[in-house]
């Protein structure tokens, strides 16, 4: 089964009609200033498509996790003031989800504007396990599109969760793929099915834990995976090593030992850093050494260092091995990229990934923020992923709700 695309309910034509399109504005922010734009930026060709072609547009989208109740510091504002400035097209915000607000604007709604609604998330029916009760939402917010209404999913970094206005409302409506999902999609499936190798992976982040599934699902994959983040000390401690005050989930070492062991007869090779960037304190102003990764306690703050970042050499490795890729994919800082004096293996990590010959993907989430923080542009990669979550769960192999119903 294929799922129709943008293109096609253009073609059948679309001026005049209510369009709901999921899209992605869950972007950071510091205070009420965006300061990553990177999805907004990527939600724009699909509006601009519809709106070009005469489409009523209303956005559905979330920011943060609120608990299903309307929070000033969740609000969709920013992220929609931001939209306006960037669009070729009228942008407005709707002060609620289906209430009053958003009825009457999308009743005021003129050919070739977009309404946005308030985060969806402020209604707990958005997220409920209740099947019913996000059936219910979701009717309420295809009941805003009249008679002749059509819905585009163009949110991939939600496409891995089963809530009301990602997978729900693609039940109600006739339902179409976007742009970037369908990009997203295919980009993915080249790390998943006739990869060019030898395919590098580069795993970093703070937790292990969190890259079980990936890992798992990669070993006989990925020719090579280079370990960095703070879960690398999970990785250090299980090939014995102490790493003095660094973060350590404990509990994960028997399944890293297991991971190590399976690795060699699966074909694939874990690289973890040979060197450690070790800090006094976690702070951007701490003093630091680099020390070997075997021996972190024999810096000069001895059991209460904390290691920061991978070391020069393992930069250098890592940057000679995604070299000699043809697939890279990468997902998780190498260190505490915020603070300055931690941010050398993160940026090391990115500048080979725009240098080597390979086919480049951004795994999403931190990733991207680390990209764009440090000064690089997302053409000089392959591909930024606006899903890192979602991502991730593609390369676990798990079925994702939003693309399940949608016949992906």
């Amino acid at each position: 089964m294929t799922s129709n695309t943008l293109n096609e309910l253009i073609a059948e034509g679309v001026r005049g009609r209510y369009i709901l399109v999921r899209s992605d504005l869950n972007v950071p922010l510091d205070g009420s200033t965006v300061t990553d734009d990177g999805r907004i930026k990527a939600s724009l060709p699909v509006l601009a498509k519809l709106t070009d072609a005469g489409a009523r547009v209303i956005v559905t989208a979330h920011l943060g996790r609120p608990k299903g109740a309307p929070e000033a510091k969740f609000s969709l504002k920013p992220a929609v003031d931001r939209l306006a400035e960037l669009a070729g097209f009228p942008v407005t915000l709707a002060a609620d989800t289906v209430g009053d607000s958003a009825k009457e604007s999308a009743a005021a709604l003129q050919d070739g504007a977009v309404l946005v609604l308030e985060n969806v998330r402020f209604d707990a029916r958005e997220t409920s396990k209740d099947d019913a009760e996000r059936g219910a939402f979701a009717a309420e917010l295809v009941a805003l599109t009249g008679t002749n209404g059509a819905y585009v999913d163009d949110a991939f970094g939600a496409v891995h969760r089963k809530h009301a206005s990602v997978y729900d409302v693609a039940t109600l409506l006739p339902s179409y793929l976007g742009d970037l999902v369908h990009t997203e999609v295919e980009v993915l499936r080249k790390l998943t099915a006739d990869t060019q190798r030898p395919y590098v992976v580069v795993l970093g982040g703070s937790k292990v834990s969190d890259k079980l599934a990936v890992i798992d699902n990669l070993l006989g994959k990925a020719d090579t995976i280079l370990v960095g983040g703070g879960m690398l000390f999970t990785f250090l401690a299980a090939a014995g090593h102490n790493v003095a005050a660094s973060l350590l989930e404990k509990d994960q070492i028997p399944v890293v030992q297991d991971y190590l062991k399976r690795a060699a007869d699966a074909g694939t090779e874990f690289v973890v850093p040979t060197d450690v960037v070790v800090a006094e304190k976690f702070a951007a102003d701490a003093a630091f050494e680099t020390v070997p990764a075997d021996a972190i306690e024999s810096s000069s703050f001895g059991a209460q260092g904390i290691g920061l970042d991978i070391g020069p050499d393992s930069a250098a490795a890592f940057a000679a091995r995604i070299a000699g890729a043809k697939t890279v994919f990468w997902n998780g800082p190498m260190g505490v990229f915020e603070f300055e004096s931690f941010a050398a293996g993160t940026r090391a990590v990115a500048k080979a990934l725009t240098e080597t010959a390979a086919f480049t993907v951004v795994g999403g989430g931190d990733s991207a923020a680390a990209v764009r923080t440090l000064g690089f542009a997302d053409d000089q990669f392959g591909h930024i992923s606006t899903g890192g979550g979602a991502s991730l769960e593609y390369l676990e192999g798990k079925d994702l709700p939003g693309l399940t119903v949608l016949g992906r």
